[in-house]
Formats: structure tokens, C-alpha cells, sequence
């Protein structure tokens, strides 16, 4: 069986069994010609697996379709992401120039949403910057990429991302701080939301680069196996969301102990409300 089917491929057979290439052309048009088909053997310890398997016979690859699903996955993200940054960044410019045009605007809480508009836009610029570096190629693999460039792209990507969490903190802090306490100086714990911030994110932006430069100075700094070092990053923002949660949960108790306060009312009680 095995000779003959030998034959059938385009092989010589000799009289001792042992095969030589053939011609080449008759084996090629005959592999096209049972293209599809899927045999198998009858033998003693019953049938045989199929042959040839069934990807070869349908012409089928399966990393060829599942890359290919993953590939439009991915460009269908990054559109949409992309279409989204820009809409914000189209509103929060808008914003930027009406808060900054009108003076009777000028307060500190209007500064305070100031600075969290600023790092929504440049959050969003990073990601367009972040974008451009990594992949202007399409054909390009950008996990082999290592340059000054693109590992300074990712550094201001990550100052910007720390930088929102950070003011979206402030602007908790500072509501909390307003129902607190009853005399607020806010010029002078304006200047300290400023501090926190911005330089809370130098700060761990700087010692992530440096450690990640002397530890794990690998591709462009976009992925993060180690996770020691991740965490010089993402402990902090974990922990001023944790931080937001639990002075969003007292600005709650504060405000509902005011409403069901005998001494309140009116107009007072309104603006609790």
C-alpha cells in the first residue's frame, strides 16, 4: 500500500523499496489535484488517523486567521480610542479657553478643574505622540524597538496618566477639605495641590525610568514584566483612587449629617442638597 501510494505521489520505487525524488511536477499537480481530500487506513489496531490533516487538506492556516482577527481587533480598538481622545480633546480645549477668557471665572476651584482639564489634554496628546512612535510602521514589531525616543515617549506617557489620577485626587481633596473645615485658606492649599499634583508624579516618574534604565532596559519601556518596578507607578495612583474612595464616602456622611441637621435650612439646606 505504502509503494503504491508512493507511485501515485510521483515517486520511483526500486526493487529494494527504498525511494529517490522523482519528478517533482507530477507529485506538485497531484497534491493540488486531491487538495481536500482526507484518507485514512484499515490495519490491524483499527483505523489510522486521518491524512493528510485537515489544514493542509482545506488550505487552511490557522495562526495566518487568528492573527488576522487579532491584527483588525486591535486596529478597531486604536480608532476608536483614537476618535475619543480626540473628541475630549476638542471639548477640554474649549473649556481651557472659556475658563481662562472670563475673570469672574478665576477662583480656586475653577483652577483646580483648570489643571485637570490641562491633564486630560495632554494625556490625550501623549497617546497620540505614544501612537505615532510605536507604530508609524504597521509592518514594523514595535516590541523590538529600543530607542532614546520612544523610551522617552513612554515616560511622558506615564507622567501624564499618574498626573490625571492625581488631580482627579485633588479635586476630592479639595471638596473634602471645604466641608471640613470652616475658615479654608485657599490660596495657600492651592499652592500645595499644586505640588502633589504635579511633582508627586516627577517624582515617580523619574525613579521608574531610572530603575527600569538600570534593571530592566529592555525594548521601548511599553511593556511591563517586572512588576516590582510597576509598581513604582502604579502603587501610587492604586492608592489615591483608594484615598478618593474614602474621602468620596466621608463628603457623603458630611453632607447627609448637614441635610438632617436641625439648624439647617432654607436656602443653606438647598445648596447641601
Amino acid at each position: 500500500l505504502i509503494i503504491f501510494v508512493l507511485l501515485i505521489a510521483g515517486w520511483e520505487v526500486d526493487n529494494l523499496g527504498q525511494t529517490h525524488a522523482g519528478d517533482y511536477d507530477l507529485l506538485e499537480s497531484t497534491a493540488q489535484s486531491l487538495l481536500g481530500d482526507i484518507s485514512r487506513n484499515c490495519t490491524e489496531d483499527g483505523w489510522s488517523e486521518p491524512f493528510p490533516h485537515y489544514y493542509d487538506a482545506c488550505g487552511f492556516d490557522e495562526n495566518e486567521t487568528e492573527s488576522d482577527n487579532q491584527d483588525y481587533y486591535y486596529l478597531s480598538v486604536k480608532a476608536l480610542y483614537t476618535v475619543g481622545y480626540s473628541t475630549s480633546l476638542v471639548s477640554l480645549t474649549t473649556a481651557m479657553v472659556i475658563l481662562c477668557r472670563f475673570r469672574k471665572l478665576h477662583c480656586t476651584r475653577n483652577f483646580i478643574h483648570m489643571n485637570l482639564f490641562v491633564s486630560f489634554i495632554l494625556r490625550a496628546i501623549s497617546v497620540f505622540i505614544k501612537d505615532g512612535v510605536l507604530y508609524a510602521e504597521q509592518d514594523g514589531n514595535h516590541c523590538f524597538i529600543s530607542t532614546v525616543e520612544c523610551k522617552a515617549v513612554m515616560v511622558f506617557f506615564h507622567y501624564c496618566v499618574m498626573s490625571n489620577y492625581f488631580w482627579l485626587f485633588i479635586e476630592g481633596l479639595y471638596l473634602f477639605t471645604l466641608l471640613v473645615e470652616t475658615f479654608f485658606p485657599e490660596r495657600r492649599y492651592f499652592y500645595w495641590y499644586t505640588i502633589i499634583g504635579w511633582g508627586t508624579p516627577t517624582i515617580c516618574v523619574t525613579v521608574w525610568a531610572v530603575l527600569r534604565l538600570h534593571f530592566d532596559d529592555t525594548g521601548c519601556w511599553d511593556m511591563n514584566d517586572n512588576t516590582a518596578l510597576w509598581w513604582v507607578i502604579k502603587g501610587p495612583v492604586v492608592g489615591s483612587i483608594m484615598i478618593n474612595f474614602v474621602l468620596f464616602i466621608g463628603i457623603i456622611v458630611i453632607l447627609v449629617q448637614k441635610l438632617q441637621s436641625p439648624d439647617i435650612g432654607g436656602n443653606e439646606s438647598s445648596i447641601y442638597l
